[in-house]
């Protein structure tokens, strides 16, 4: 399997190719390619045509880049798919992840589309429209970050970036085919201050394994302002990619008593967590839904942690007077958050850290979590789950990502089959805090006995144009 993002890198660094060419390459693939994807939000060839001919020569040099339009890029907007940010003013500094990528070489093209305010797991809105799945059209790559993985899929860039605070990497990439990790909060540094302060962080999805590695080795870093930031010794021993030692594995359809899984979605989940021990050598032991924090539910509390800090950021009498321009889930979403009292914001916040204490004394250091990265067989790209379904909002029982986010674990998803929809299915696990490096060595476990397709059907891996 080879690794398109090191390869083109390589390919740059040894001049068989010009960072000016690859970015031309990607240019092509992206006109050919977003009509029918709809991946891009804005579009900024120029400046990539500029950069390219000057770009460092890091990890990364010559990698074409589109930016998540949730985070800033020096010099251009950030819409947060949101009509209330139509005419925001450019950006005066590029965010830290970004930033690390530029310096590693890469060339920013664009902006990727999203839900707005990354609120939802469809990617969709008023502004830039309906994307699509390059596995099937008529259904959505997920979200948040489902504009960068519409189009890492689809082989038209080399990176996309992603942030994840609910399962917006593990999201698009399980359902387009990617490997994506969620690091330990703190791998990546943040500033400012996310949306969702202690759910959020960004994260990677790439067609390989080592590729993965590659980027969250440029992105991951302390930053000041992050008080969850790891040192530079503790950030190396988290990432050090290491095989766990006689490591337990625990299963579940789901860790909150949403019903069942859809036919197709157990079926493939029950496959991987079988070939996973089979590769391993272990048996899992089988947890039921809603066992796993008798003290209350994390996916509610998510919804009302997160709808509230969201709402201070956006701010009350601004939503208020421009209610009409909101997206329906962005309206549904905000409402929660306009009508949260103090009292039971933190009330949820201290129960917060039970959750944590629950899942860090049931994973110890040597546990690992199974479960489906989507609790669901995709839905269409509109959000509807089924044609009768109405438009605009996901259910809560398609989610399976919340609750990594609300106790900070490390988490990945893998491709591990195919759904009947056509969609990939993505094997989630969910490691004991710090344990992002055992994550790292299962995936490339697991990549080599079980490969998958680097790219969705019709569609060629960006380094092929280099053969």
């Amino acid at each position: 399997m080879t690794s398109p993002i090191s390869s083109i890198a390589a390919a740059v660094r040894s001049k068989k190719v010009s960072a000016s060419e690859v970015a031309e390459e990607a240019i092509r693939r992206i006109s050919a390619v977003n009509p029918s994807l709809n991946f891009l939000s804005d579009e900024y060839f120029e400046d990539g045509r500029r950069d390219a001919q000057h770009v460092p020569l890091g990890p990364l040099v010559g990698v074409p880049l589109l930016v998540k339009d949730l985070e800033d890029r020096q010099g251009w907007a950030t819409r947060k798919g949101s009509l209330l940010y139509k005419d925001v003013a450019p950006a005066t500094e590029n965010s830290p992840s970004v930033q690390r990528l530029l310096d590693a070489g890469c060339v920013a093209l664009g902006k990727s589309t999203l839900p707005e305010f990354a609120i939802e797991g469809f990617t969709a809105n008023r502004q830039s429209g309906i994307t699509r799945n390059p596995w099937n059209l008529d259904y959505s790559p997920g979200g948040s970050s489902g504009g960068s993985a519409a189009a890492v899929s689809a082989g038209v860039i080399g990176i996309g970036t992603a942030t994840d605070g609910g399962g917006s990497v593990r999201i698009p990439a399980s359902l387009c085919g990617l490997v994506g990790l969620k690091p330990t909060n703190g791998v990546i540094g943040r500033w400012p201050a996310h949306d969702w302060i202690d759910c959020s962080t960004d994260g990677v999805f790439t067609t390989t394994v080592a590729d993965l590695e590659l980027v969250i080795g440029v992105q991951a870093g302390p930053i000041a302002g992050d008080p969850n930031a790891l040192s530079p010794a503790a950030l190396a021993a988290t990432l050090a990619v290491r095989a766990p030692q006689s490591p337990k594995f625990i299963a579940a359809t789901r860790t909150s008593d949403l019903g069942p899984l859809p036919v197709d979605v157990e079926r493939e989940f029950r496959k991987a967590v079988a070939q996973l021990e089979e590769l391993v050598g272990t048996t899992s032991v089988w947890k039921n839904p809603g066992t796993f924090t008798p003290g209350g539910d994390p996916d509610l509390d998510w919804f009302l942690l997160c709808s509230t800090e969201h709402m201070f950021r956006v701010g009350r009498e601004n939503l208020i007077n421009n209610w009409s321009q909101l997206d329906i889930a962005s309206q549904a979403f905000m409402e929660q958050g306009l009508n949260t009292s103090v009292d039971e914001y933190m009330a949820a916040r201290v129960r917060r850290f039970e959750y944590i204490r629950n899942y860090d004394e049931l994973l110890g250091s040597d546990t690992f979590l199974l479960t489906p990265a989507v609790a669901a067989a995709g839905w269409l790209a509109d959000s509807r789950v089924t044609p009768d379904s109405p438009v605009g909002q996901l259910p809560p029982e398609v989610y399976s990502t919340a609750v990594q986010n609300m106790v900070g674990l490390p988490a990945i998803s893998l491709p591990a089959g195919q759904l009947d929809s056509g969609v990939p299915f993505g094997l989630q696990i969910t490691g004991p805090r710090w344990s992002d490096g055992e994550l790292l060595a299962l995936a490339r476990e697991w990549e080599v006995h079980f490969p998958w397709e680097l790219t969705a059907p019709g569609y060629e891996p960006l380094d092929s144009f280099l053969d």
